[in-house]
């Protein structure tokens, strides 16, 4: 069996007297997309800022076999884990490229090279990104803002890109593209941890799934599995199943291997 990218086990994450977070495990493993899905405020962003270190938590988290206690944001996102937050967090006054090369900066500050190779990935994968390279990032389209936030962290060359809610706000056609570059990642081999709460388009294109409800893991299997529970069914992917979620087209290139 294949030895997991990441793997967390009994997370748990309070504010202040209150537990968001229960005893959380999950396992992500290497070229894979794992979905987390659950209603609003079932604590999937705070599980996503407990990987990434920027919440403190108890419990373990290990990821490319090092137990990663005691290591801050920046250490993390130097081993290659990378996080897209919901609201995206771009430089608004600045240019794409500006934004874009920021990805790189912990990179660059330790004296790697390939930052401007990487820059030509990122457009050759985003060719609206470099028709705008020089339009500031405040000025672009929701769906232009979310390619270029998945543009930055990817500057990092990450082995995980955590995505938090990819689709919100946006509209069916431009959720099908970001999805769909999602799914081209895995085939490039970058590992996905991806946060939605569109289950249909999630479940889709992800190998592995899990479901947060209030801070605690309900159900979890492969993604086929979820996808016809009938429990799932009736709560994630009918008339509940999230804006749009009915109205989701078939993403081209989801299909698993």
């Amino acid at each position: 069996m294949t030895a997991p990218l990441l793997q967390a086990e009994d997370l748990r994450v309070a504010y202040g007297k209150v537990e968001a977070l229960h005893g959380v495990g999950l396992r992500v493993d290497p070229g894979s997309i794992v979905t987390v899905i659950g209603p609003n405020g079932a604590g999937k962003t705070t599980l996503l800022a407990a990987l990434m270190g920027l919440l403190p938590a108890q419990g373990r988290v290990r990821y490319a076999g090092h137990d990663m206690e005691g290591l801050g944001t920046e250490q993390r996102v130097a081993r290659g884990l990378t996080l897209v937050p919901e609201r995206r967090e771009l430089f608004g006054e600045l240019s794409v490229e500006d934004n874009l090369r920021l990805g790189a900066f912990v990179r660059v500050r330790r004296g790697e090279r390939g930052a401007d190779r990487q820059l030509d990935d990122i457009y050759r994968r985003f060719p609206r990104l470099q028709e705008r390279r020089q339009q500031l990032a405040a000025t672009l389209s929701g769906g232009e803002r979310q390619m270029l936030a998945i543009g930055r962290a990817l500057m990092a060359k990450p082995k995980l890109l955590m995505l938090d809610e990819p689709s919100l706000g946006l509209a069916p056609r431009i959720v099908r593209d970001i999805l769909h570059i999602v799914a081209e990642l895995r085939e490039a081999g970058v590992a996905i941890l991806l946060v939605e709460q569109n289950a249909r388009a999630a479940l889709q294109i992800a190998d592995r799934g899990y479901v947060l409800e209030t801070g605690e893991l309900a159900l979890e299997g492969s993604a086929e599995e979820l996808a016809n529970n009938p429990r799932i069914v009736e709560s994630y992917l009918g008339l509940h199943g999230g804006p749009g979620a009915d109205a989701q087209p078939t993403i081209e290139g989801a299909n698993r291997p």
